[in-house]
């Protein structure tokens, strides 16, 4: 069986988010999809001591109907340096977490989607559940969208599986993934508590949080399930 998973890119995700990608064989980044403003693409929660804030990546000119690939970052402002005097206030003393968005904002490059791909791609491998192979869905060559481009990208990669957030149940046609041969899953996120700093636990921090709390050892709680599109939701 072959699995394959496909998300947007997000910036610095959530646990989640890397719970999904550590069950693919084939990640794909839909980098060639509408930016949505709001989304998670440019901006993630952390604690703090005064509460939940948001990290949140400053964009220049984006406006709708552009693809996330042609996003770009707002160089006019330093807000990697606003990022990281955020987080040493919240995490003092988590060097290891720190050093590793140091290094993910250690690379300038003008496009969100690089930037967003990257914090993916240092978390996945902190917690040692990057998968083997990595694609941008531009690189494709992919027409169409929802269902058929989706089913399209699954089966370019011969794919048997497709593992999928919960959003996905709002427009696949699972009629269409069952003819063509691939069992469609949906994430059943565990959300397990582990001991964070600032108040009582959320599960829907930036991996950031598990990584300065717990180290790469966080990757034991990464204990969510899947389920079949068939089966009922609880």
């Amino acid at each position: 069986m072959t699995t394959v998973v496909i998300s947007q890119p997000m910036f610095f995700p959530w646990v989640g988010m890397l719970e999904q990608l550590q069950r693919a064989d084939v990640y794909v980044h839909y980098d060639d999809v509408q930016f949505s403003k709001g989304s998670f693409t440019n901006r993630v929660q952390v604690k703090t001591a005064t509460g939940v804030k948001w990290l949140t990546v400053p964009l220049e000119d984006a406006h709708f109907g552009m693809l996330i690939k042609d996003v770009k970052v707002d160089s006019r402002r330093d807000w990697r340096k606003s990022h990281l005097d955020l987080l040493k206030q919240a995490y003092r003393g988590c060097d290891a977490m720190l050093e590793l968005v140091a290094r993910v904002y250690a690379v300038k490059t003008p496009w969100l989607c690089e930037v967003a791909i990257a914090s993916m791609v240092a978390l996945a491998d902190a917690f040692g559940v990057r998968p083997a192979r990595e694609v941008l869905s531009s690189e494709l060559g992919l027409q169409g969208h929802g269902t058929a481009r989706v089913l399209a990208t699954v089966k370019a990669f011969g794919g048997t599986r497709y593992v999928s957030g919960a959003g996905g149940r709002a427009y696949l046609d699972h009629d269409a993934f069952e003819r063509a041969g691939v069992a469609v899953e949906y994430m059943a996120y565990a959300k397990r508590p582990y001991p964070q700093r600032h108040g009582e636990f959320t599960p829907f921090v930036s991996a950031l949080d598990l990584l300065a709390n717990c180290g790469p050892d966080g990757r034991a709680l990464f204990t969510s399930q899947t389920l079949s599109w068939k089966e009922p939701v609880s």
